[in-house]
């Protein structure tokens, strides 16, 4: 157990020491090292750029001869990521793990499965079925969720789409909604009012929402990012509006 505690720490010093050059942390969340959290960039050209993503990471009591066990706390829309639990597909994690790897290079190696999934082994068969008959929606949807999880500042462009309220939308950004992936917005956090009107616009229309039910939120107090959240994730939509209702969309804003 001392070996372990110590193997642990040196490879979590080790993280903190190259993280100004890899952007990869990780963070202490029990006194014996068993639970950690770990956070790194997603990958360049990539629809997680510009995105942060968090991992929990348990160390096993037999570290290093038993893999280490992670999820993703970040929701991410990827073929080997679970998109309800965050549980993940990587060899490196199950039957091809090896005591010589260490946590920076476990959590560099999902850095890299984010820019290259496997969609012929998933852990998401939804997700892997878009990407494999559809990877322009695949791509616009991955980067929404980068958006809206991952605390992505949206891309600004100079178009603009009107709203779609798409009866039959699923959890993916179909192919309809091509043009509104275009639409100008910039951080949620910008200071002008005016401007933070226009980026909220832009995220309802990229992710299919009725902005009547958002403004109906908006009245009873509640901020437009967290609504847009709340109802992407109940997947808020047409016909399911009657099914979920409006009291499951207000127990899911107070928690």
């Amino acid at each position: 157990m001392a070996n372990r505690t110590k193997r642990v720490m040196k490879e979590i010093q080790d993280c903190q020491k190259d993280a100004h050059t890899t952007q990869i942390h990780v963070e202490i969340l029990d006194e014996d090292l068993s639970r950690l959290r770990g956070k790194f960039p997603g990958p360049l050209n990539s629809p997680y750029e510009g995105g942060t993503f968090e991992v929990s990471i348990e160390i096993p009591k037999m570290y290093p001869f038993e893999p280490l066990k992670m999820k993703f706390i970040t929701k991410v829309y990827h073929p080997n990521v679970s998109s309800q639990s965050g549980a993940i597909c990587l060899d490196i994690l199950k039957d091809a793990w090896s005591p010589v790897l260490t946590l920076k290079t476990t959590l560099v190696s999902l850095q890299s499965l984010l820019c290259s999934p496997e969609p012929n082994d998933p852990q998401d068969a939804e997700v892997a079925k878009v990407y494999l008959s559809d990877k322009k929606t695949f791509e616009r949807t991955a980067t929404y969720w980068t958006e809206i999880y991952a605390n992505k500042k949206p891309i600004q462009t100079n178009s603009t789409s009107s709203s779609k309220n798409n009866p039959g939308n699923e959890t993916h950004l179909t192919s309809t909604s091509s043009s509104t992936s275009e639409t100008s917005s910039s951080s949620f956090k910008n200071s002008e009012q005016g401007q933070m009107a226009t980026d909220y616009e832009g995220l309802i229309n990229l992710a299919d929402l009725n902005p009547a039910y958002v403004r109906q939120f908006e009245s009873m107090g509640f901020e437009t990012e967290d609504i847009i959240r709340v109802m992407d994730q109940l997947d808020y939509r047409g016909q399911r509006v009657g099914l979920i209702g409006e009291d499951a969309v207000i127990e899911a804003l107070l928690q």
